[in-house]
Parts: C-alpha cells; sequence; structure tokens
C-alpha cells in the first residue's frame, strides 16, 4: 500500500521518540487520524476531552519528563481551542509541538467551513516556528524543525497540514534546487554555555563583599542543586524561590525561605527587603515590588537567556550561561562569609513561619480550614510525589503550605496563571513518570471549568500507569475565591455574588460515577486520614474537601492599602463580612505568637 503524508507525520512523530499524542479529533485532521489506527498505538493517540486540554496535557507533559509534548487538532475551531494551553507553555517556556489540521487547499480563500487564517491565528504562540506545508516534500524537514525548534527555544511551535494533504502519496524531498531534506531525528546536545572569566570575577567580587546576601532561585536553577546550595553555605545566603522553581530545593534546607511574591512567605519577604546583595539565578520573577528597592541591594544575574536578563532589577554584573556550568565556575572565586548573624537571622524565621503555617493551618473554619488540607498532606508527601496545582486560592495553599523535599516536583501556570491546567497537567504527568504519585490540588472553580470531564480521561487510560496512585483534591468552597479576595483587598469592593457563587454539586458523586474512587470531606479531623487513604489507594481518586471561604489568602504581608480595602469591602456589606473578619484575625494572631526558645 502507498504511503501517506499522514504515515510519515506519525512515524517521523515516533523516530522522534514521541510515544504518545494528546489530542481531538475532527475532520481537519482525519488523514492523520487514520494513520495513528494504522500505527498500532507507536505513538499513542490519547483523547481529551477538549483541544485546550490536550494541549495542557502535552505542557504537563513536557514539564515534568524534560521532553517535547505533542498535541493535536483540527482545523478550524480545533485549533482555537488549543491556543490557551500553547500560551501557558509559551509563557513558562515550555516544548511543545501542535500539529494543526487545515480547510483543503482546493477550498482556501473561499470562505469554506472552519476556514480560519491559521497563520495570522498562531503568528504570536508559535513565533519561534510556525509552518504550514503544502507539498509533501516540505516533510520531513518542517516537522523535525518544529522539534528542534522547540527544544532548543524552549517554546511551542506548531506545523498546519492541510486536510487534503494529509491523505496524498507521501514523497520525500530530493537533494537538489529549491528542496530541504533533513536529518535523522535526535536528541540536541545542549551547549555549555559559559560566560568570560572576566565577567565571572566580577560577580564574585560583588558576593564576596556582601553580608546579607539573598538568592532568588528559578526553574532555571532546578539542574544545579548542589551548587546552588554550596554558594548559599559560603556565602551565608537565604534562598527564595519563585512559583516555578517551587521544586528546585527542598524546603528542608533551614536557609530556604520558600515562595516569594503575592503567594509568598514572610522570610522570603524579610529576605528581600533586608539584604544587601542579590543573586538571581534561571528566574524571571516580575514582580519588582517584591524585590529589594531600586539601589537597595547590588546585583547579579545568571540566565541561559541573554534576552531575560537584567530587565526585573538593576543588575551590575549579567551573567548569560547555563546556570550549573556558571555556579561551578564562580565556586572557586567565593571567600567564606565570616559572619553568621544574617544566616542565623533567616534560619530562625523560617522556622518560626514553618510553626505560623502549622498554627494557622490547624485554625477552625467553616467546616474545614484549606490551608489544613494542604498542610495535612505536606506531612504526608512520598518522596517522588509530582504536585500540580490550579490557579487560584488553591495555588496559595500550593505555594505556602507545601514543604518539598527528596525528588519531589510540582508546577502550575506560573505566568498565564490561567485556570485550569490543574488535571490536564496531572495527567500529563502520569504520562511522563507512570512510575510517580501525582496529586492535583485544584479549586472547585477551575473543576466546573473544565476538571470534571478531565475525570473521564483519568478514569480511561488508569490502567497504562505502573503507579495508579492520581490524587485530585478539591477546595470545595462554592466561591471563585481568590477573585472574591482581589475584590476585596485591592478594590475595596464587596463579595459580588452572581460573579462569585458558583453552583453546588457533589464532586465526590461525580467522580463515582466518571469510574473513580471518591471521599467526601466535611470534618477537620477527617482530613488526615483521607489523605492516607488516597495515598495508600490502588486506583485514581477524587477527595472533595468542604472547605471555608473565608479563611484568608491574603500574603503575610498585607500593606496598609490592602488592609484598608479589605475593611471597606465590609463596610460595604459584604455578605461573608463578620465571618471573614474573625478568620482574617484568627489568621493573622499566628503570626504574632511568640518565637521558640530554641533557634529554628
Amino acid at each position: 500500500m502507498t504511503r501517506q503524508v499522514s504515515d510519515h507525520v506519525v512515524q517521523r512523530l515516533s523516530e522522534w521518540g514521541v510515544e504518545q499524542v494528546f489530542g481531538y479529533p475532527g475532520d481537519g485532521i482525519n488523514g492523520l487520524i487514520a494513520a495513528f489506527g494504522r500505527a498500532d498505538g507507536k505513538p499513542a493517540f490519547i483523547q481529551a476531552r477538549h483541544e485546550e486540554m490536550a494541549a495542557f496535557q502535552a505542557t504537563g507533559y513536557a514539564k515534568f519528563s524534560g521532553r517535547v509534548g505533542v498535541c493535536t487538532a483540527t482545523s478550524g475551531p480545533g485549533a482555537i481551542h488549543l491556543l490557551n494551553g500553547l500560551y501557558d507553555a509559551k509563557l513558562d517556556h515550555v516544548p511543545v509541538v501542535a500539529i494543526v489540521g487545515q480547510t483543503a487547499r482546493s477550498a482556501m480563500g473561499g470562505s469554506y467551513q472552519q476556514e480560519v487564517d491559521l497563520q495570522s491565528l498562531y503568528k504570536d504562540v508559535a513565533s519561534d516556528y510556525l509552518v504550514e506545508v503544502n507539498v509533501s516534500s516540505q516533510l520531513p524537514n518542517a516537522l523535525d524543525r518544529a522539534f528542534r525548534t522547540a527544544q532548543a527555544r524552549r517554546a511551542p511551535t506548531t506545523v498546519i497540514i492541510p486536510s487534503d494533504l494529509q491523505e496524498e502519496k507521501y514523497e520525500a524531498p530530493k537533494h537538489g534546487f529549491k528542496q530541504v531534506p533533513s536529518s535523522p531525528p535526535g536528541p540536541l546536545t545542549a551547549p555549555m554555555v559559559v560566560p568570560p572569566t572576566s565577567e565571572i570575577e566580577r560577580a564574585a567580587e560583588i558576593l564576596n563583599a556582601g553580608r546579607r546576601v539573598a538568592i532568588l532561585a528559578g526553574q532555571g536553577a532546578r539542574g544545579c542543586v548542589a551548587e546552588l546550595t554550596r554558594v548559599a553555605e559560603l556565602t551565608g545566603a537565604g534562598v527564595a524561590k519563585a512559583l516555578l522553581g517551587k521544586d528546585v530545593l527542598s524546603d528542608e534546607l533551614p536557609f530556604v525561605t520558600g515562595s516569594i511574591g503575592l503567594l509568598g512567605t514572610r522570610p522570603s519577604y524579610e529576605l528581600m527587603r533586608d539584604c544587601d546583595t542579590l543573586l538571581i539565578v534561571g528566574s524571571n520573577f516580575p514582580y519588582a515590588q517584591f524585590l529589594p528597592d531600586f539601589g537597595q541591594a547590588r546585583a547579579v544575574q545568571i540566565d541561559i537567556d541573554g534576552t531575560m536578563i537584567g530587565m526585573r532589577y538593576p543588575t551590575e554584573v549579567n551573567l548569560v550561561g547555563d546556570a550549573k556550568t556558571t555556579l561551578a565556575e564562580l565556586l572557586p572565586l567565593l571567600t567564606p562569609n565570616p559572619d553568621r548573624t544574617w544566616t542565623i537571622d533567616i534560619q530562625d524565621s523560617v522556622g518560626r513561619w514553618w510553626q505560623t503555617i502549622e498554627h494557622q493551618s490547624m485554625l477552625d473554619a467553616k467546616p474545614v480550614n484549606p490551608m489544613r488540607v494542604a498542610w495535612e498532606l505536606s506531612k504526608r508527601l512520598p518522596d517522588n510525589v509530582i504536585v500540580t496545582s490550579d490557579s487560584g486560592s488553591s495555588a496559595n495553599w500550593y505555594a505556602r503550605c507545601l514543604r518539598f523535599h527528596g525528588r519531589m516536583r510540582g508546577s502550575l501556570s506560573g505566568t498565564l496563571a490561567t485556570m485550569g491546567p490543574g488535571v490536564p497537567y496531572a495527567i500529563g504527568a502520569k504520562f511522563a513518570c507512570p512510575d510517580r504519585p501525582v496529586i492535583a490540588l485544584v479549586g472547585d472553580g477551575a473543576m466546573q471549568m473544565n476538571g470534571l470531564a478531565e475525570l473521564l480521561t483519568i478514569s480511561r487510560y488508569q490502567d497504562r500507569w505502573e503507579d495508579p496512585r492520581l490524587i485530585v483534591c478539591v477546595f470545595h468552597n462554592n466561591d471563585l475565591n481568590q477573585v472574591t479576595w482581589e475584590l476585596r483587598a485591592m478594590g475595596g469592593a464587596p463579595k459580588f455574588e452572581e460573579s462569585q457563587t458558583l453552583p453546588e454539586v457533589s464532586y465526590a458523586d461525580v467522580a463515582r460515577c466518571a469510574g473513580l474512587a471518591a471521599i467526601a470531606v466535611d470534618q477537620p479531623d477527617e482530613v488526615g486520614p483521607a489523605w492516607d487513604a488516597a495515598l495508600s489507594a490502588d486506583r485514581p481518586v477524587l477527595l472533595d474537601f468542604r472547605t471555608d471561604p473565608e479563611v484568608p489568602p491574603i500574603p503575610p504581608h498585607a500593606t496598609w492599602e490592602q488592609m484598608k480595602d479589605l475593611a471597606e469591602a465590609v463596610l460595604r456589606g459584604d455578605p461573608g463580612g463578620w465571618h471573614l473578619v474573625v478568620q482574617g484575625a484568627k489568621t493573622k494572631a499566628q503570626e504574632m505568637r511568640p518565637a521558640p526558645g530554641n533557634r529554628g
């Protein structure tokens, strides 16, 4: 049988080591779908419930595997649906290849059904590489370049293939004029980029002169744990972590102050407030108000991408290079800081902070304190767990309450901060690491938006995972909680119930209907046992925790203006006014508890 273009595409994906493609069918990719059928599961076609979820699954897979994620969708509406998930990959610097169908070439320009100008639509999200294939000899180069660009640029790329071309006979490119052949697929060898020695020496001089050194670590520091730890030990620094870098260093290290920013910790806030020297490693953390005051600290930044360096804080030295190699070159030039006062203060602050979080988590609430849900999980996290979080108030509890250690991994939509990726990220993580437990922390708003449908995807593919544990934790408070608190704390507006209140549904019942195990919890003393049951289960489990929407996610370093706006919201008739005042006061009071006698 003559091999079609679609067969070549599927074969080339397999040659690139692709084991699964996340997608949803449609007639714009009928040829491709038929080729997947002929390929006998190599690669497998994983059917999401929606194209956006397929893109999120590919992004989650890429984040946790370190490999390129692949998704596919039909022309028109299918291609449009992919966009949000692909923008999530773009903004978080994740390699994803999207293969998109298009109207038949003979119909283009005729306002045909589902005809959309995909090149215009995708030119931003796939700005690093976007190509429409119009003759088969453009393949395999178009696919190969999409993969290589995604890997090299850590970005989404897109290949558009018209529907009629997919079913044509494949003809390989010739080694001739106006033909572009390609090399065999294979992994790229990452360049070991090292800044000039003179610049590394300048950076060392700044760090050696510092007496109160702070380090900000992002996801770009993930491969240099030993080097980053040693730099912190020599300089006596504290290390704050950007949200995408939460899994870079263990929270068991006494100098790690936790997350930074609006979802961050008080020790991280104080670290930046009081430091005289700042080292930024692999982070593009955008919120300058949480960094030292301009001019307060001398600063050095390390990043592999020269276009993203020196743009958040006035840095004296910008080291464009691989973080691990650059830190290794820097280390021999560092001298131990003899004054450990700063280090001891950081460690004391960190110890007190974790005690504060525990006290806040164990406060009574109606019916369950959401912080307790995350804190009880934190005490039980397996060393090899992968945790995903959705956007919203669940991200607060992920950022502040979970203590990462061991080989734990975690991520969320860090830059786009879109709702909806928590559950599909977890599905992508299970395909990336089928031998590891995965936990998704999701608010009920995100579950109603799209998480409920993806429970069917979990049920369908659970038998493919060596470790069957995929736990979906729902913070069930019938409120779009993060926006409610933003209305209160940022604008002084009371909760607008028509906008913020969610319809009631039993997530546990829905999960059971989808074929999963489920546990509903509405008593505080049931939280820990529910986590124990889910972590020891032999199949995926949904935990439906009924939580109090009035436990405040406001940061420990809330400004006077935020507190004033919150008070105004209460005075203007917030429906949960008195209860939120009581919960807020109880929570804030835990930060005022006397410090323990011994150092933390």
